[in-house]
């Protein structure tokens, strides 16, 4: 049997495992890159159109109760107020010592100038490529790629790759480290088997298997197991049970954070799971823990100093409605909310210019109406970070911008 089908057959041969990687990818890559200086940034991708209305609730609007009812979509009272008019979900209760210290902070009614259509392959293509739309001309690089492309002295430091994807927002030109631990794998009770059968002369590979069964268990999308083999289905689960205290984000968050320690500067990476059309409550404080685990993970492994020097940024490719759906969830939506933590941030408030949500005040009279671009939110923060150019950042980094006023997001 392992003349058939050996270890670097069962990595590679995704159809022959049933693996999905469209709907859940196999690989979540980490992406890392070396720039001169102190100063260091990660940023997360929240793929799946996060519901910022939800994670950060404008209470003080009089038509959010409308809308969402007082308690939004927990069905309590729970969330913690932040400043009188906006609450914070009670899944990121765990981040408010950082608000407190002024080490978190948010930025509403934020989007890409991605209309209408409301793809997630399109709205994340945009995201990470920093483009007004698909048809600019520009290179297809992402915009942390061009960043390291106009910062003098920057470069790859010792790869890490494991898998073959790689994040678009830092493909292109400039070379970057890689990492990715496996995750999402979808098999039959005989493919386990089977796998474990491969594996079991070899301890640290056999081990690796075990983590990437946990990790899809950890990440949301649980593994795929026939139900009709209920002791395989039994075995799968008490291997993924073992490692149920640490989950994905954890592991790349503290990878990420003993490169930042090092030589990295910039690092990036994403976390799946938030499209939630229906039992939002259910689904989003699942995503949203994981989150509050990386950034927290983050945090306690680059420490003290590196922290200071430090800025956490997670973006989503659009928001979600503005009124709950008949399945108790939101759908594609436009405007979204940026979520910002580190030791260099001037935290402790929502920044951005809240548009309202009265009828008239939405965008198509169904979303929160965008009143900042993203990338102005990001390119101000590379301004901050890595002292490039305004000029530099509305042509090159992110062509046609206007960045508008400096919200002023870093200490």
């Amino acid at each position: 049997m392992t003349d058939i089908l050996n270890r670097r057959a069962f990595l590679g041969r995704s159809a022959l495992l049933g693996c999905s990687l469209a709907a859940s990818p196999l690989v979540t890559p980490l992406s890392l890159a070396a720039t001169p200086g102190d100063n260091r940034l990660v940023v997360i991708l929240l793929r799946g159109g996060m519901d910022g209305l939800d994670v950060v609730r404008p209470y003080g609007d009089p038509a959010y109760a409308a809308l969402r009812g007082d308690a939004g979509l927990t069905g309590d009272d729970s969330a913690i107020d932040l400043d009188g008019y906006f609450a914070l979900h009670p899944a990121l209760r765990d981040l408010m010592p950082l608000w407190d210290k002024g080490q978190l902070g948010f930025a509403h009614a934020v989007s890409t100038p991605y209309r209408d259509k409301r793809s997630h392959f399109d709205g994340q293509d945009l995201l990470e490529a920093g483009l007004a739309d698909s048809a600019q001309g520009t290179p297809r690089d992402g915009w942390l790629n061009r960043v390291l492309q106009h910062i003098p002295q920057s470069d790859a430091k010792t790869a890490y790759a494991i898998g073959q994807d790689q994040l678009a927002i830092l493909a292109g030109p400039s070379p970057v480290q890689r990492w990715s631990p496996q995750s999402d794998l979808v098999l039959s009770p005989q493919a386990v088997e089977l796998a474990r059968l491969i594996m079991r002369d070899d301890p640290a590979f056999n081990a690796a298997f075990t983590q990437a069964l946990a990790i899809s268990d950890s990440d949301g999308d649980r593994v795929a197991v026939e139900a009709s083999d209920n002791q395989m289905m039994s075995m799968v689960n008490a291997n993924t049970k073992q490692r149920k205290g640490v989950s994905l984000e954890q592991q790349v968050a503290e990878f990420a954070g003993k490169r930042l320690r090092e030589e990295s500067r910039i690092a990036s990476f994403s976390i799946n799971g938030w499209d939630t059309h229906q039992k939002q409550d259910n689904i989003l404080p699942n995503a949203l823990g994981r989150l509050s685990d990386a950034i927290l993970t983050l945090k306690d492994t680059v420490r003290g100093p590196v922290w200071n020097k430090t800025t956490v940024v997670a973006v989503t490719e659009f928001g979600r409605t503005a009124r709950i759906n008949g399945s108790g969830g939101t759908d594609h939506g436009t405007g979204g909310l940026m979520v910002m933590a580190g030791g260099a941030l001037r935290g402790g408030r929502v920044a951005g210019d809240w548009p309202g949500l009265h009828e008239a005040a939405l965008y198509d009279r169904r979303d929160l109406m965008p009143t900042r671009d993203v990338r102005a939110m990001l390119g101000w923060l590379l301004h901050a970070k890595f002292g490039l150019e305004k000029s530099v950042l509305e042509t090159a980094i992110f062509p046609g911008l206007d960045l508008g006023t400096d919200p002023r997001l870093l200490r």
